[in-house]
Parts: structure tokens; C-alpha cells; sequence
């Protein structure tokens, strides 16, 4: 399998950023880490290795960017809007950034990209998705959480709620954005397995269904649990079945 590393220095988020590249062709997916992970993640966690044969026959090309979550969400020393303000950078980073990237590494202007995470990792893929719906086609978002102002202290601005996409999309109402969204296949994937709550993902689903945006709970039942082995398979499944 060919595997590229690539890193440089983002302006936006003020820091070196990582990326690494897995495939020599097929659609661009963008994978996020969880919580504390980085870009190493979906290798060290086995995750590359499920769904190596589909990387091999060129089915997709894996991108699995960094994240600022330990500075911006987890930063308990900073300020909450600096959280957030961080959080504002890093998706501006994402497209501004990573989406030319990986439109310049596949030679498809255009191309239709995937993103991908499970747990936090859900939620920038819903997020990015559901900000550029212009850019990212399709989201598979595994045991996300899409209402995140727990991490904000009890405070609030506008960084904030663009990024928190229960609030962003409740109130959304332009007609270029609704038709975008609209074109996209938007999938929130849970269960009732161990350590999974899927109250999330049946609470955006709502927020989803009020503005007319199609999109499906994946809700995989004692199958969807919050751990790799069952994101492992969920994973393996999509691309199998999509791509």
C-alpha cells in the first residue's frame, strides 16, 4: 500500500499540521481522530488494516488529517472563546487548506471528497461537511456528538455557534446552502451497543428532517457500539457497499 506523509505550516491554526496519505487512487476520503488521537490514529488503531483491501483495489484514498482538539475543546486552561475561536481555524484550515490539498493529490479539481471519524471524530465529520457542503460530499459520521457546548463553560459566541451544528443548522435558511446539503449523503451512524449513546444522533436527525435535508440514522443496533472493533466493521461495510 502506498503511504505518504505529508505536514506543513498552517497559518490559520499557527502550528505544524500532519497528514497522512493511504492509497494510490480512488475517492478521497478525509478521516478525523478521536478525542485524543492525531493523524496516526487510524493506523495505530487498526483501522487502515481493516480496510486495506478496498485501499489496495483503489476504491478510496485515505486522508488522515490532525485535529487542535488538546488546544481548543480539551484546553481547560484556555478560554472558552479562545476554544472556540481555535475551533474556527481549524475548520477554515480544512477548507481552505486540506480540501486543495487533497483535490491537487487525486487530480480532480472538483473531486467530490468523503469525511469520515467516530466518536469526536464524528463530529468534525458532520461538522465539515454540514460547513462545505460544496467541498464534501458524503459524511460517515460513527457515534458522533454534534451539540458541544458542554466544552464551552456555559459561555457562547459566534465561533461557537457556527460550529455546533445543532444550532447552525436549526436556524438555517439559505437557499445556496439547503440546496448544497441537499445533494449530499449524510449518514449518522449509532447503536445501542456498549458505551454507545445514540440520543446525539437522533437529535441532529431531527434538526436534519425540520430544514428538508435527506440524510439516515445508521442505527446498526447491538452492532453499533462506541469501540474500534465495531467502528472497524461499520467502516469496512460503507466502503465495500459505496465506493
Amino acid at each position: 500500500m502506498l503511504r505518504e506523509h505529508h505536514r506543513w505550516y498552517s497559518d490559520r491554526v499557527r502550528r505544524e499540521m500532519d497528514i497522512l496519505v493511504y492509497g494510490h487512487y480512488g475517492a478521497p476520503i478525509v478521516a478525523f481522530p478521536t478525542s485524543g488521537g492525531d493523524h496516526r490514529e487510524y493506523e495505530g488503531q487498526g483501522m487502515i488494516e481493516a480496510i486495506a483491501h478496498h485501499i489496495d483495489a483503489g476504491r478510496v484514498k485515505v486522508f488522515c488529517v490532525d485535529t487542535v482538539n488538546n488546544q481548543s475543546w480539551y484546553n481547560k486552561q484556555a478560554h472558552p472563546r479562545h476554544r472556540s475561536y481555535l475551533q474556527a481555524m481549524y475548520d477554515a484550515y480544512l477548507a481552505a487548506e486540506v480540501a486543495p490539498f487533497i483535490q491537487d493529490h487525486c487530480r480532480s479539481p472538483g473531486i467530490a471528497i468523503t469525511t469520515t471519524g467516530s466518536s469526536f471524530g464524528g463530529y468534525h465529520a458532520a461538522n465539515t461537511l454540514l460547513k462545505h457542503p460544496d467541498l464534501f460530499r458524503r459524511c460517515l459520521a460513527l457515534s458522533g456528538v454534534y451539540d458541544i457546548r458542554r466544552f464551552m463553560d456555559g459561555d457562547y459566541d459566534d465561533n461557537f455557534y457556527f460550529n455546533n451544528p445543532v444550532d447552525y443548522m436549526a436556524s438555517l435558511s439559505d437557499p445556496w446552502y439547503i440546496h448544497q446539503l441537499q445533494r449530499c449523503d449524510i449518514r449518522l451512524v449509532t447503536g445501542n451497543g456498549p458505551y454507545e449513546d445514540s440520543g446525539p444522533a437522533y437529535r441532529l436527525s431531527e434538526v436534519l428532517r425540520a430544514k428538508g435535508i435527506p440524510h439516515s440514522v445508521d442505527d446498526w443496533g447491538p452492532d453499533g457500539g462506541h469501540d474500534w472493533p465495531f467502528w472497524k466493521r461499520q467502516m469496512n461495510e460503507y466502503v465495500g457497499r459505496l465506493y
